[in-house]
């Protein structure tokens, strides 16, 4: 049996954004989206959730950009004293490895946000992480241990099958990043299984990020291997608040959102015989 979990990232970025995530769960194929505490529009995601309860929201837990959750003097050694967080991925990478961000400091901001998560109403379904930062393996670790004390106990298997997301489309040109997932995110299963948590047997849309329009998400679906498959995407409304994020998926998530709202891709699901589940329905 193929079942499919298509998630969104970034629910809360912007209103385009959760317009965008709402309109492909009500009209399309998303049955899933990971929502970041610290976002500018959370507010406006949570009520959005609310209403919409068929759509499985998970946590899209922020350790790199934007400003923390927990108060800045809890997490010296994470966040600078206005709270902002790593601006870069490679930066926090090297300080985590180096011990120069305590993995206590870790814990109290990943803890804040879910915690804010939880008390806006919602129980998440699952957790991943804002540019998979939970490939780390001092970060899945804290992961791992802290979530099942909130009743979470799916996370985001973030490793994706390079020959997968190649799947007859065409060269991507973000194989390399998939690739450093895969070194760096090594014994990421080791650790999930330890603490009892799961995960989709495939991943697939890291390679084809800002990529998965009509054409490409139907042909990738087309291919999906037996078993339990999440694909990440980034859909969204290309509007100013976009650009004034400085996000680096602008018309990429228009083009995603037209994927995901395709008659022909939906009816590719129905010809293949796939389930649509999200990760409340990972068994």
């Amino acid at each position: 049996m193929k079942q499919l979990i298509v998630n969104a990232d970034d629910f809360g970025l912007t209103r385009g954004v959760n317009q965008g995530i709402i309109r492909a769960h009500r009209e399309g194929i998303l049955t899933s989206a990971t929502l970041m505490a610290t976002a500018p529009a959370f507010e406006h995601a949570v009520a959005l959730a609310l209403a919409n309860p068929g759509l499985g929201v998970g946590c899209h837990l922020v350790l790199v950009g934007g400003k923390a959750v927990a108060p800045p003097q809890e997490i010296s050694s994470l966040a600078d004293s206005d709270g902002r967080l790593p601006v870069s991925l490679s930066g926090f990478a090297a300080r985590v490895s180096a011990g120069t961000i305590r993995p206590a400091d870790i814990e109290r901001e990943l803890r804040a946000q879910i915690e804010k998560i939880r008390g806006a109403g919602i129980q998440p379904s699952h957790v991943d992480t804002h540019k998979h930062t939970h490939v780390h393996p001092i970060v899945m670790e804290i992961i791992a241990r802290i979530v099942p004390d909130y009743g979470i106990r799916r996370v985001r298997n973030p490793i994706e099958s390079l020959r997968d997301s190649w799947n007859g489309v065409g060269l991507s040109t973000r194989l390399a990043p998939a690739g450093v997932v895969r070194v760096v995110g090594r014994n990421f299963h080791e650790s999930a299984a330890r603490h009892g948590l799961r995960s989709p047997d495939h991943f697939l849309g890291l390679a084809r990020t800002g990529q998965l329009g009509p054409e490409a998400l139907r042909r990738v679906i087309e291919q999906l291997p037996e078993g339990s498959t999440e694909i990440m995407v980034h859909p969204g409304v290309c509007d100013e608040d976009l650009a004034r994020t400085g996000s680096r998926l602008q018309a990429q998530r228009q083009l995603e959102l037209d994927g995901l709202l395709d008659a022909a891709v939906k009816r590719t699901v129905e010809k293949e015989g796939i389930r649509l589940i999200s990760f409340c329905g990972l068994n």
